[in-house]
This record gives C-alpha cells, sequence and structure tokens, in this order.
C-alpha cells in the first residue's frame, strides 16, 4: 500500500488535523460541543482509553437497492466517549451520537442506551440506492481516535425465470413456471404472476396454484390448454421482473422447429441439387474429351 492509499485509510479527525489549522478549526460552523452531542470529548479514566472495537475492520455489508441497511459499528467500554459516522467518499459527516448532521433524512443511528457495557452504534440507511455504496468510517472519540471502516455494497435484484425466453407445453399437461430471485439481500413482501396483464396467482382459478420462498416462486398450472397461451411475468416485490413466452400445443410442432425442419430439408434439397449439377458438368467434360481424342 502506498502513501496516499495509508492516507485515505488514516481517521478522518487526523487527516484534518493535518490539513488544517487550529484557527481553521474556530472556523467550522460546527462546535466542539455540538460534534460532540453534550458529552465530554476529553479521554478520562471513566472508560474512554479502554474503548474498543468488537465489529471486524473492514467488514462488508450488501444491501438491495431500495431496502434497509445497517452498517455495524459494535463498542465495549465506551464510556462517556461518542461514536462518529463519516462517508468517506466526500468525507461528510452523518451522525455524531444520536444526532444527524446530514440533509438526508434517510441516515439515522439507533443507539443503545449507555448502561450497557457493549453497544452497537449502527448506521442505518433507509431505502438505499447505488449512489450510497462505498466505504463508511466509524470514529471513537479517543485520544488519539480510533476508526472502523465498514463498506457497502448496494445490489439490484432481479427476476429470472426458467427455460425462457419461450416455453412449449403440450395440451392437457403441467405449466410449471419457476421464477428465481437473484442478488435479492430480503425476502420480497409479495411476487406477482401475470398472464398478459391479468394478474392470475390471486383469482383462485381452478388448477392454477403458486408456491414460494424466500429464493423462489413457483407458477403451477394443471392439465394447460390452448387459453394458457401467453406472456406469463414473474413480478417480485422491489425487484426487477422477468418474463417468458408460453405456447399450449395441441399435437402439432412449434413454429420454431417447423422453421427448423423446412430450413434443414431445403439445405438436403439445394447440396442434392449442386451435386446433380457437377455430375453432370463431369460427365459432359468426359464426353467432350472422348469426340477430341
Amino acid at each position: 500500500m502506498n502513501d496516499s492509499s495509508r492516507n485515505n485509510l488514516e481517521p478522518l479527525s487526523q487527516q484534518q488535523n493535518k490539513a488544517s489549522s487550529t484557527s481553521s478549526n474556530a472556523k467550522s460552523s460546527v462546535t466542539s460541543a455540538e460534534l460532540y452531542d453534550g458529552f465530554s470529548s476529553s479521554a478520562t479514566a471513566s472508560g474512554v482509553l479502554s474503548a474498543r472495537f468488537l465489529t471486524p475492520n473492514g467488514t462488508l455489508i450488501t444491501a438491495q437497492r431500495g431496502t434497509p441497511a445497517s452498517l455495524p459499528c459494535e463498542v465495549v467500554s465506551l464510556g462517556d466517549g461518542v461514536v462518529t459516522w463519516f462517508r468517506r467518499k466526500d468525507f461528510h459527516l452523518l451522525t455524531v451520537g444520536h444526532a444527524v448532521y446530514s440533509s438526508d433524512e434517510r441516515f439515522h443511528v439507533q443507539g443503545p442506551m449507555r448502561s450497557t457495557q457493549t453497544q452497537d452504534w449502527a448506521l442505518q440507511i433507509r431505502f438505499v440506492q447505488e449512489r450510497d455504496s462505498g466505504l463508511y468510517e466509524c470514529q471513537l472519540s479517543t485520544h488519539p481516535p480510533s476508526s472502523l471502516f465498514v463498506e457497502l455494497v448496494v445490489v439490484e435484484a432481479h427476476a429470472e425465470i426458467d427455460g425462457g425466453p419461450e416455453k412449449y407445453v403440450k395440451s392437457g399437461s403441467t405449466l410449471k413456471l419457476t421464477c428465481h430471485l437473484r442478488q435479492s439481500s430480503v425476502t420480497p413482501d409479495f411476487v406477482f404472476w401475470y398472464q398478459d396483464e391479468r394478474m392470475i396467482n390471486y383469482e383462485g382459478a381452478a388448477g392454477v396454484k403458486v408456491i414460494s420462498d424466500a429464493a423462489s416462486s413457483t407458477l403451477i398450472i394443471e392439465r394447460a390448454q390452448s387459453m394458457h397461451s401467453g406472456n406469463y411475468s414473474c413480478v417480485p416485490y422491489n425487484v426487477n421482473p422477468s418474463s417468458v413466452i408460453v405456447h399450449i400445443l395441441n399435437g402439432e410442432k412449434p413454429a420454431a422447429m417447423q422453421h427448423s425442419s423446412a430450413t434443414l430439408h431445403w439445405y438436403s434439397v439445394s447440396v442434392i441439387f449442386i451435386v446433380e449439377c457437377v455430375f453432370l458438368k463431369l460427365n459432359g467434360v468426359a464426353g467432350s474429351l472422348q469426340e477430341w481424342l
């Protein structure tokens, strides 16, 4: 790791001390008393010096877009110390103690009661977006300050139906469509199934049922008929949907198979025609050669 990388992972307060003089600190719009939310910032024998993190440094948190994210910062023996959260990519102060210093109302800390020895000052982010991805710093008001870094990765969940984009089913047999949830960190509240524009999994139609778990949803239609042909969509809540076109066949071959057979037949006829032409051409050349001789 080079010097610039090391400096980037130094506690924010140390970087600020290097870059700012005492006079510039006095010009800050946020005073020390405000930053520490009314608690003393000095190291005392009451516990600030012995405060330490229990959450592993470099913890990786993966969250699905649109869902809540919780970034842990578990501390032991905090005493009168204060926990501060920063967003590293823009060095933005988010929270100090329970106080929120960001204009983004999605951020807050649901800190524990101070009477407990072990406390988790987790940073909560509601409705996370891709722009929230990155490194966050949880800092203790020890002397010198100590920091813990947590990385947040926001993913886009999507649905995927087995056997797409088209599926062929014989009339009278069972139509079964399984929709898998990819990169989903939470179980969706609802999974809707549509045939064309009509939602079908809550109609209670005979022979139609849906079986769902945390990672997938399966639509089952017994004794499928031609009326069950159409565009089927799996639409989980807060997850990008997936679709498949279903063809119910009454004994005839799928159009794609017919096209393939016709193509193969035409190819065979073409090859035979070319071979015959070559054969006739060779025979003609041989006849001409015999006449010349």
